[in-house]
């Protein structure tokens, strides 16, 4: 598979955690301690992203540093 792409399975605990599989975490720079928003859609399912990339999106869109 390519270097920019991967497919892995993640196992629900009994508490609904899941674990990020470690090439995906290096793949996207995710440590710990770091914010990632869940998007879902019943008919399309669920999606995980770092909270910087809609951070860095709602900038471009708003024209601005996003308050900060």
């Amino acid at each position: 598979m390519e270097k920019d792409k991967y497919i892995g399975i993640c196992k629900v605990g009994e508490k609904g955690q899941i674990v990020i599989p470690k090439e995906a975490r290096d793949m996207f720079n995710i440590k710990p301690g770091d914010s990632i928003i869940v998007l879902c859609d019943k008919q399309k399912g669920i999606a995980i992203v770092k909270s910087d990339v809609i951070e860095s999106m709602s900038d471009e869109i708003l024209g601005g540093d996003n308050g900060k």
